[in-house]
């Protein structure tokens, strides 16, 4: 229940700006009040250059949460599901964690062995990647109350990285105060980040160069649809998700400030 904005109009109803800091933000409208199933203003974006693989570290200030608020940092590829898309932070109204979430074409899904080796620090959902009639993808629920929404807000944000190489998809959440220095430094390196959140293994489970290709990077905050639409009631969420929208003061929280976007690719 969104009404995309061009770079123009997002610019002009001041739902895109940079900060003096040098902070980008990235806003849903919170002044106009709409009729129950109206469209609001938002905002989503993505980057005119694919990749093939590398390192993205994304550093966020804050980032959008509130009821009927569906809010995502993602990569996809063309011909959807066929070249996949990552989920590398996602989540729903006033959700306490974040979801890592793969979604692909058939054969691709959770290496078994992933959970009981205790590869990584969040917990295993649903294991088959293809999007399927439900497209729900195969998931991490991360554990860090600070991952994710107001917890993730009230640290003055942190880092999400993500590796994709020809071992697989790692993705590490960092809190503000948990930072390496290396990330700081400009130096990445993954290697001494410890165990990561989520893991996907190139291997049997799934062949990550037949699913994965050509990503565009996309930030963006929808509102209500296929997650929070049909999940608004169980969320303790008041009235209906179509009457959320059209109040503009459930929208105050929902903007990202985003520090930067850093991309290292092999040489």
């Amino acid at each position: 229940m969104v009404d995309y904005q061009s770079k123009e109009n997002a610019i002009k109803k001041g739902l895109a700006y940079v900060q003096n800091d040098g902070t980008a933000v990235l806003a849903v409208d919170n002044s106009t009040t709409l009729p129950s199933g109206a469209h609001r203003p938002s905002v989503r974006i993505s980057s005119p250059k694919t990749y093939n693989q590398g390192l993205f570290i994304a550093d966020f200030w804050a980032m959008p949460h509130g009821c009927s608020v569906w809010p995502a940092w993602w990569s996809v590829g063309p011909d959807w599901p066929n070249a996949g898309e990552i989920d590398v932070l996602e989540g729903v109204h006033n959700s306490q964690t974040n979801q890592v979430t793969l979604h692909t074409s058939a054969g691709c899904s959770t290496d078994p062995n992933v959970k009981f080796a205790k590869s990584t620090t969040g917990s295993v959902a649903k294991t088959d990647c293809a999007a399927g009639t439900e497209n729900i993808g195969c998931a991490f629920i991360d554990s860090d109350s600070r991952s994710y929404g107001k917890g993730f807000n009230l640290q003055g944000g942190g880092v999400y990285a993500h590796l994709w190489n020809s071992d697989g998809i790692k993705v590490w959440f960092f809190t503000r105060s948990e930072i390496p220095q290396d990330i700081n430094a400009g130096a990445p390196n993954p290697d001494k980040w410890g165990t990561p959140v989520a893991l996907w293994s190139n291997g049997k489970s799934c062949d990550i160069g037949k699913h994965f290709y050509e990503h565009g990077l996309t930030i963006d905050t929808t509102l209500c649809g296929d997650w929070a639409g049909a999940t608004y009631q169980d969320a303790g969420c008041p009235g209906t998700c179509a009457d959320a929208v059209g109040n503009p003061r459930n929208f105050d929280y929902a903007r990202w400030k985003i520090n930067y976007i850093a991309v290292y690719q092999p040489a």
